[in-house]
This record gives structure tokens, C-alpha cells and sequence, in this order.
């Protein structure tokens, strides 16, 4: 099984609310962040100018870095679902996860002295039957959750919909081997490798 996330990037509007929906689902504090939403160009010349959003949260790693570094087995990657978690009783706020991680979407939560980071709203999907909040509440529909290795998954189903070389990953320095899927067409905008 591998829970991850596909994101649509030729829905996606850039409005923040899978950021909003994400802090008010999971309690997340000020100044902290699970998800992020950047900005990709505008590039070309007018008037071929193209732009696009390119959310970013934990990538769901088949071989996750901040797994590989955390002293005490904190930092795990649930063999159930493939959903890279953080027990918070066994976190000594080290932060090695954080500096290992390639993508930097770990956070640090200041009042509880420990590592946080997006379980794919593991409370609301372990059980097989919900969805992420930034899923639920993203007003584009430009994001797809579920298992890849159930092609009826939504999440499976946006992949095999889209020409595959529309389907992107973040870059893989580290041999990571993210989890999560960007769909881009040409249409809307050149995939750009961000490091």
C-alpha cells in the first residue's frame, strides 16, 4: 500500500486554502506549516508568459531521508499505509529530520519540542474511508488522494487519466523516491526542476 497525494497543477489556482484547511484541520500553530503553496514564473516573454502553483508537503517517501537519520526511530514510515509519520513521545526535537529532509517541509513546534510534519491527516484516513482536509477543501479540485496500488484510488485514476509525461516528481537528490505526483501539461506551463 502507498497513500500518497497527486496534485493537479493545471487546476490548481494557487489559493492557499489547502494551506488554510491543513493549520485548521491539524491545530497547526503560527508561523508553522505542513503544506506550502510557491509560485513558478512567470517566465517566457510576452506574450508567452507562463506561470503555475506548486503546492509542497511531506512527498511521502519510499525511502525517506528523515527515517534514515532520526536517532530514536521517531521518524517512521508506517508499513500499513506508506505514510511517513512523527510519534511525538519518542521526538527529542533533534531536528536531524528536519536538515535531511530534501523537500524542507518538516516543522519544528516550538511549545511541544518536537518535529511535525503532514501525516495526510492520518487521524481522518487510517481507516480507509476519509480524506485529507486540503483534499476535502480544495476549491479547484486539483487534488487527488488514495493508494497507488489500487488503480480504482482516486489518486490512481488522475495518474492513469494524464499522459505520462505530464506526471512529474520533485527531484530526487538522495534517492528519496517521493511519493507524490505533480500533473502538468505543456499546455499550461513547462515543468521546471526547483531544487
Amino acid at each position: 500500500m502507498k497513500r500518497c497525494l497527486v496534485i493537479d497543477l493545471n487546476r490548481c489556482t494557487g489559493c492557499d486554502s489547502c494551506v488554510v484547511a491543513c493549520k485548521h484541520e491539524n491545530g497547526i500553530g503560527l508561523g508553522e506549516y505542513w503544506t506550502r503553496v510557491a509560485t513558478v514564473g512567470p517566465t517566457g516573454k510576452n506574450p508567452d508568459i507562463e506561470m503555475y502553483w506548486l503546492p509542497s508537503q511531506c512527498q511521502q517517501c519510499e525511502n525517506p531521508q528523515c527515517v534514515r537519520v532520526c536517532p530514536t526511530g521517531a521518524s517512521y514510515r508506517d508499513p500499513a499505509t506508506g505514510v511517513v509519520l512523527v510519534d511525538k513521545s519518542k521526538c527529542i526535537g533533534c531536528r536531524y529530520c528536519m536538515m535531511a529532509c530534501p523537500y524542507g517541509v518538516r516543522s519544528f513546534n516550538e511549545a511541544e519540542g518536537v518535529v511535525e510534519k503532514c501525516t495526510l491527516c492520518s487521524h481522518l484516513t487510517a481507516d480507509g474511508s476519509g480524506e485529507p482536509a486540503c483534499v476535502h477543501n480544495c476549491c479547484a479540485g486539483a487534488r487527488y488522494f488514495g493508494d497507488l496500488d489500487d488503480p480504482n484510488s482516486p489518486a490512481s485514476k488522475a495518474i492513469a487519466a494524464a499522459n505520462p509525461a505530464d506526471v512529474h516528481h520533485l527531484p530526487d537528490p538522495q534517492d528519496s523516491r517521493p511519493s507524490t505526483a505533480y500533473i502538468l501539461s505543456p499546455k499550461i506551463a513547462t515543468w521546471k526542476e526547483l531544487s
